[in-house]
């Protein structure tokens, strides 16, 4: 890390290359998803969403990836199941026993 950055030159802040939604948007893009209604960007409001896997290899439990083919924007989340269960009830390490 340097003290004093060169002039003219900041730090890089972010991802370069890779646009994300906002947390806000992803939660809209993927309630969608998961209600099964069609996808619509909540950035530039396209409809070109491309999801993968795609709806009907949707059985497994696992990663989705959505990705605006218009404003290059992405969201990854969880399929719900995909994870052991685990209740606010229930202490840790004591499933199975």
């Amino acid at each position: 890390m340097w003290a004093n950055p060169p002039a003219g030159k900041g730090f890089a802040v972010g991802r370069r290359g890779i646009k994300e939604y906002r947390a806000p948007e992803a939660l809209i893009l993927i309630a969608l998803d998961r209600d099964r209604k069609p996808l619509v960007c909540p950035s530039c409001d396209s409809t070109d969403i491309t999801r993968i896997p795609g709806r009907e290899d949707d059985d497994q439990a696992g990663r989705i990836s959505l990705h605006c083919n218009n404003c290059g924007r992405s969201a990854v989340y969880l399929r719900r199941g995909s994870g052991p269960l685990v209740t606010p009830e229930e202490p840790r390490g004591t499933r199975g026993t």
